[in-house]
């Protein structure tokens, strides 16, 4: 058996000259034979049906550095789906994504990847790009056909993870006022340095974990979700970490997905414990057309203040959202949600509102996001100390950006920058807050 050296110039975007083979060399039995790049595909092609996939692999490595972008990406998505059957979901996902980095219209990988995210377990994101597919505008053969593919994304991945690392300087890492003084009914009151608003860097952690088990049913799963966030500090006082456990079913009904779950939350703050809960909720997605998705959510909760038993009682919340795509790179969401905190002294219970806009774009291999969120909150009576009864006016507008290029073993690069206002009547609630962070996250 002879060894074959491929000359890649012509895979490299040198002359596509006929075949050729030299004479085997004596020292190393050797032949080179020069291959055009559809010789190539041709020859992975065999390599695969012969079980050869890591010599398959490097034959579409090199072509995925052809200078023909048609080349190149017909390299990435073969090389995807070699990765796919190997079980390496990750490397695959994020070869789709880089061609649809180049090429938003290219229909087959975004449907690739779309099967891909569903398979792993990211429901919403294989939804978004099957609207995207239906954005950029499609024959009405082919739409019918990914009409019916839309209606088959029902596999999901048994288990997964996702973590997200990243530090985070903030002008006010407790949420406290910057106010001298606080008004009482005794009259103003100074206010501790150590208790005022206070700057620092920090490390932000987000991660969660997931397992899905089959509940007989083909499109009924037992899903079990732990999940948590911490943001830590050199000044340990100031450190804040949390816990979720969840485990409920989630079911498809024709085109609607119903989650239903029970779930319990442990709050640290300062290395103390600080709030437990207990909740059951219930989420209702489908899609309207092909372009948008409702999504209705609700939920109540025992909430156990563990420093402020005055703060115990229950909690309700519900929540919609719309997003809609308007292109396959350009998309928005709007979400409204109400929450109501009856707790046991009437100071401390709150009725509120919120209303946010999400919009983003992917430019090349980068995707830029921009979010705005307005709020109305007040309390049922005035505290004790205070003269006034607790209204607060809240906003907040971020701007972020993932850079993909910079991706490594399926991270990538993230920036975020977010101004946040809440504007109270009582002043101990009545805050600003300055936040960014740099950090990595899935790049998918």
């Amino acid at each position: 058996m002879f060894a074959i050296l491929i000359i890649a110039a012509a895979a490299l975007g040198g002359s596509a000259g006929p075949a050729r083979a030299a004479e085997p060399s004596i020292a190393g039995g050797e032949r080179t034979v020069r291959l055009n790049p559809p010789q190539m595909f041709r020859l992975a092609d065999q390599l695969l049906a012969r079980g050869s996939n890591a010599q398959a692999t490097q034959i579409l490595e090199m072509l995925a550095r052809n200078p023909d972008s048609d080349i190149r990406n017909e390299a990435r998505f073969r090389h995807s789906r070699l990765l796919e059957a190997e079980g390496k979901t990750t490397g695959a996902a994020l070869l789709l994504r880089a061609i649809l980095d180049e090429r938003p219209d290219a229909v087959p990988a975004r449907l690739a990847l779309a099967q891909l995210l569903d398979r792993m377990g990211d429901k919403d994101a294989a939804w978004r790009e099957m609207r995207a597919v239906h954005a950029s505008g499609l024959p009405a053969a082919v739409a019918r056909i990914v009409d019916r593919y839309s209606e088959a994304l029902r596999a999901s991945r048994p288990h997964g993870a996702s973590l997200e690392i990243a530090l985070a300087p903030d002008s006010n890492i407790n949420r406290a006022t910057r106010s001298d003084t606080l008004g009482t009914i005794f009259g103003d009151f100074d206010i501790d340095q150590q208790s005022k608003a206070r700057s620092g860097t920090g490390l932000s952690l987000r991660g969660q974990a997931y397992r899905r088990l089959a509940l007989g049913e083909r499109d009924t799963n037992l899903l079990v979700r732990l999940s948590g966030f911490g943001d830590l500090y050199r000044k340990m006082r100031f450190n804040d970490v949390a816990a979720d456990l969840a485990v409920g079913p989630e079911m498809r009904l024709g085109r609607n997905q119903v989650n239903v779950e029970f779930g319990a939350t442990q709050r640290w703050f300062g290395q103390k414990p600080f709030m437990r809960s207990v909740r059951a909720g219930a989420t209702w997605t489908r899609p309207l057309g092909n372009l948008m998705q409702l999504r209705l959510s609700g939920s109540a909760a025992l909430i156990d203040n563990q420093l402020n038993d005055l703060q115990d009682g229950k909690s309700y919340a519900g929540r919609v959202e719309i997003e809609r795509a308007f292109s396959a790179t350009t998309g928005v969401g709007l979400n409204l949600s109400l929450n109501r905190d009856a707790l046991r002294d009437p100071g401390y219970a709150t009725t509120g509102w919120r209303a946010g806009l999400i919009g983003w774009r992917e430019i090349g291999r980068m995707t830029l996001t921009a979010q705005a969120d307005v709020g109305r909150l007040h309390a049922d009576g005035r505290l004790l100390l205070f003269p006034n009864r607790r209204e607060d006016r809240y906003s907040r507008f971020g701007l972020g950006a993932t850079f993909r290029q910079l991706q490594f073993r399926g991270f990538a690069p993230v920036a975020r920058f977010s101004i946040e206002r809440n504007r109270s009547t009582v002043e101990f609630y009545d805050y600003r807050r300055t936040r960014s962070e740099i950090g990595v996250v899935r790049a998918f």
